[in-house]
Formats: structure tokens, sequence, C-alpha cells
């Protein structure tokens, strides 16, 4: 099954920026349309952003808007998630899968190890 690694996580100031990236794990052909997730402790897992297979179009929830960047690079099959000005309330583990449409972030991937980020001073 297939399965994507995460990379990039850290710990940050608030305000601060980290780059996150999206790869598989082994080799595939195929381009799929990719959700980053994120978890904090205690709270259930939630999407955050999604990238088309193409890279046309990218969607973010309300609270990542203006903050967040989804990217990809077909030609290095990499998946990236700029995250600029950050705050606390981002502390969490993020996670990155193939999902099944633009439109629907159903994950049909399994589940990496995940990059945790950190937003603490």
């Amino acid at each position: 099954q297939l399965q994507l690694v995460e990379s990039g996580g850290g710990l940050v100031q608030p305000g601060g920026s980290l780059r996150l990236s999206c790869a598989p794990s082994g080799f595939t052909r195929d381009y799929y349309a990719i959700g980053w997730f994120r978890q904090a402790p205690g709270k259930e897992r939630e999407g955050v952003s999604c990238i088309s297979s193409s890279g046309a179009r990218t969607k973010y929830v309300d609270s990542v808007k203006g903050r967040f960047t989804i990217s990809r690079d077909n030609a290095k099959n990499t998946v990236y998630l700029q995250m600029n000005s950050l705050k606390p309330e981002d502390t969490a583990i993020y996670y990155c899968a193939a999902v099944m449409s633009y439109d629907n972030w159903y994950p049909i991937s399994s589940w990496g190890q995940g990059a945790q980020v950190t937003v603490s001073s």
C-alpha cells in the first residue's frame, strides 16, 4: 500500500516559519491529490490543506489561510507545506496522505510517522 513520508518538522518560535516535505516511501508512477493533516495533543486529526494531482488547485482550512502554502513538484514526486507566521496553536504532528480527490480528503494511503511541529517561545 502506498505510504508517504513526512520531513522538515522542528521547534520554532511564534511568528517563525517551517517547510514540511512529503514524498512516497517507494516508487510510484501515479500522481494523487495530497492532503496535509495534523493532530494536536488530545485532539482528533484534522485536515489542513489539499492540493490536486496536477497542482493547479489548492484548498485550506480557515485557521491556516494566508499563512500556509501547499505546493508540489511532480518531477520530484514531492509535496510541500510552507508554514509562515506560526502560532502556538499550530503545534501538532503533521501528516500527509494521498486522498480520494481534491474535494474528498478521505485518506487512501497509509499514515506515516508524521513530522512534529512545535511552536513555542
